[in-house]
């Protein structure tokens, strides 16, 4: 097959499939992005940059699809110079969030297209309101949210097949696109993944932390309310009260990946921590920021209890990925998790919002090694079965890209 992967941040959800197809001698693959991404042996990535701006003071409610069509405009002419030097897809593969895929069809209108079904939005039952803390600004966010859609809809027409990492995020796109969408996760690896009882942390250069400690961890690719981080802030006064040995480590940067940004240039780290520091023991509560991958797995090998919380949105990789470790996980009780975590099987679930339900579960956990090490045997076993890389999801998905082929 010659293959044509599109992703604004190659290789994002492909970083295992892409590589996986150009190791087969009697395929060639090329990537396009907008970013310039290391080589990688076997694909020949290809840089694109728009052209221009979004218009200032365009109408909010189209500036998503604006910005999206520059995107597609320019990966459109980065295809027609790819074509030119005589390169023609059998298949593209594409996340088609950023709009670059809009129109290579229109370059090669044999090419099968399979897009990558992350997210359809919906002003109401599913992120969009769930947190009365925080609701929509106003009615005129319904609107927005149709037209933040559009480029989904044009997708559909053009799309011949969908992949979508968990059933309920291919669940949020509707009929009759839904039909074409094949459930399979981009996949963890489970054997670097691993229970580890030697692993260890060193925190400030001198801390050295291991399993022997009571480390509670509370990971997010930025700390923000969509992923629960207010919650688990107001519950830890509690639980450090609860639990006089305990440490915290949580992981995250300061940036905003999902909805709205707080007020006045706050940070949501800040402005939650700063609500309850006077009531916490700070010397116990490390915020490490981001961290290299290497440590992240070490973090997550001795952590004596995972605490995962998020709105009815899309399905971290690192929740998945503390399964693998065999970490004990306390998770919110939200749809997105329903498919990995089962009540008093592979975690423990409580209710989002019930600050008081987390803090005491927290205790009755950290007070039972023996139903921890349970939950965090079957937490990895699932994992293994479920999602683990090599042997089932990776397989699926290189599947998947043939079927795509022949259809």
């Amino acid at each position: 097959m010659r293959i044509l992967f599109v992703h604004q941040n190659f290789p994002g959800q492909f970083k295992h499939l892409a590589p996986a197809l150009a190791a087969q001698p009697a395929n060639e693959v090329v990537a396009l992005s907008i970013r310039a991404t290391p080589h990688q042996q076997g694909i020949r990535i290809l840089n694109y940059q728009p052209a221009r701006g979004t218009t200032p003071n365009i109408h909010p409610w189209v500036a998503d699809f604006e910005t999206q069509t520059i995107r597609g405009d320019a990966a459109f002419k980065a295809a027609l110079k790819l074509k030119e030097d005589g390169f023609t897809p059998d298949i593209i593969i594409a996340h088609p969030g950023w709009g670059e895929s809009l129109f290579l069809k229109d370059v090669w209108p044999t090419a099968k297209l399979g897009m990558y079904c992350e997210f359809f939005y919906h002003s109401h039952g599913h992120d969009v309101g769930f947190d009365p803390e925080f609701p929509t600004p106003n009615i005129d966010n319904v609107c927005r949210l149709r037209l933040k859609n559009v480029n989904n809809l044009v997708h559909f027409q053009i799309a011949d097949a969908g992949i979508s990492p968990t059933h309920w995020q291919a669940s949020t796109f509707p009929d009759p696109f839904r039909q074409k969408i094949s459930v399979i996760h981009d996949g963890i690896d489970t054997q670097l993944i691993q229970p580890n009882k030697n692993a260890t942390l060193t925190l400030n250069n001198h801390l050295v932390l291991s399993q022997k400690d009571e480390i509670i961890t509370f990971v997010n690719r930025n700390l923000e309310p969509y992923r629960g981080y207010h919650t688990f802030m107001r519950a830890l006064p509690t639980i450090l009260a609860q639990r006089p040995n305990a440490r915290v480590i949580i992981v995250g940067g300061d940036d905003v990946s999902y909805g709205q940004r707080p007020a006045n240039g706050q940070t949501w780290r800040s402005l939650f921590f700063d609500e309850v520091k006077n009531t916490l023991d700070c010397s116990r509560v490390h915020f490490v920021g981001r961290i290299p991958y290497p440590y992240f797995v070490s973090l997550l090998q001795l952590s004596s209890l995972h605490i995962y919380l998020t709105y009815p949105f899309v399905l971290s990789w690192s929740l998945l990925e503390a399964m693998s470790a065999g970490c004990c996980i306390l998770a919110s009780d939200t749809q997105p998790l329903h498919e990995a975590i089962m009540h008093n099987e592979t975690g423990r679930l409580i209710n989002f919002f019930d600050v008081n339900a987390l803090a005491n579960e927290v205790n009755t956990l950290l007070d039972d090694p023996t139903e921890r090490a349970r939950l965090g045997r079957q937490a990895r076993e699932f994992a293994i079965n479920n999602y683990d890389l090599t042997t089932r999801c990776l397989p699926k998905q290189i599947a998947w890209a043939t079927q795509l082929n022949n259809s």
